[in-house]
């Protein structure tokens, strides 16, 4: 749904920081080449922060559609729009990044100059207890970025099989011990429901052998990543924002993409080598029949990681990678 105004919830009744520090900030401007009277598109809007930076760097004609289906989110970017002196316009809309390409047609924008999407679960919503996605803190067991969705951790965690909870713990969390964390999860939920985020953790962690829990992470960290990423359908939406995004770029426009974990980033490397190199060919062919022609250039020769020094400012960037594409460039130097 495509809406300028985010719904009121009674979480955001309550004033939330959300002045982390955004992830890669510096390395994402970059990256962007922004230019003054160019068209963008933040697909992550959070707390504003890759935001704000872009629109510093726009002119007067300059534009930036900033997404999110977080309505907190979109509430701090309006306060920030009401509070920043900024020359661009600055449309800030209610929206899944998956349905980018139906915000832009309602814009009547065709093209872009720019696309920005990290897709990492913010600070703000990781830190927030009631929001439910930190097996460090109590909080109920919900981990919904769009609080209107039905579907919560404890429907998931309470209602599917214990086939289906292995097999999206598997899968989403590339966790070795799915099958255990699952059978466990089935014999606890029997006795009674399981509703918060500290008894899972501690069922998830019971369930694993002691070898496993000598790891640096914590036991729960894979299974919760698994049951986020179910719960909110995320890596469907960011296959989906992969097919749409290289069609709505202008030529030179740059598609930027923060991934943090294997999974996301499998996806973008993949894609990003399709847009490539297209041609389903045989090598054995002296020249290609299949018709299909490169979109453009992969800008990062390998991911772009956190510096030493970002790290020590915000640990929470160390697992971050940044991949680059741009349209139509025939004449390109990578960044890193």
């Amino acid at each position: 749904m495509l809406s300028c105004n985010s719904t009121s919830h009674n979480i955001m009744s309550q004033d939330y920081d959300f002045s982390h520090l955004s992830v890669l900030f510096a390395e994402c401007m970059e990256a962007l080449s922004i230019k003054p009277d160019g068209v963008y598109v933040d697909c992550t809007a959070g707390g504003g922060g890759h935001s704000v930076g872009i629109l510093k760097q726009l002119g007067k004609n300059g534009i930036l559609i900033s997404l999110d289906k977080d309505p907190t989110a979109l509430d701090v970017c309006e306060r920030k729009k009401k509070t920043e002196n900024f020359v661009g316009t600055w449309q800030i809309i209610r929206s899944d990044f998956s349905e980018i390409r139906n915000v832009l047609e309602q814009l009547n924008i065709d093209k872009v100059d720019g696309v920005l999407a990290d897709l990492g679960v913010s600070s703000h919503q990781l830190d927030t207890d009631e929001r439910g996605f930190s097996y460090m803190t109590e909080g109920p067991l919900d981990m919904r970025m769009d609080y209107e969705q039905r579907v919560s951790a404890r429907e998931i965690v309470n209602e599917y099989s214990a086939d289906e909870l292995a097999k999206i713990i598997r899968n989403y969390g590339e966790e070795r011990y799915a099958g255990r964390i699952a059978s466990a999860i089935i014999r606890e939920r029997e006795k009674e429901p399981i509703t918060t985020t500290t008894r899972l953790a501690e069922i998830v962690s019971r369930a694993m052998p002691a070898a496993a829990k000598k790891e640096k992470q914590h036991p729960a960290r894979r299974t919760f990543q698994a049951i986020r990423i179910e719960v909110n359908r995320e890596l469907t939406a960011v296959e989906k924002l992969l097919e749409d995004v290289p069609e709505i770029l202008s030529p030179g426009g740059r598609f930027v993409v923060i991934s943090f974990h294997s999974l996301e980033d499998r996806l973008v490397k993949d894609a990003f080598k399709l847009l490539r190199q297209p041609c389903t060919c045989p090598r054995s062919f002296p020249v290609c029949i299949c018709g299909k022609k490169p979109m453009g250039s992969i800008i990062t020769t390998r991911p772009i990681i956190a510096s030493q020094e970002e790290l020590k400012m915000n640990k929470r960037s160390k697992s971050a990678k940044l991949r680059v594409f741009e349209r139509n460039d025939e004449e390109w130097k990578p960044l890193h």
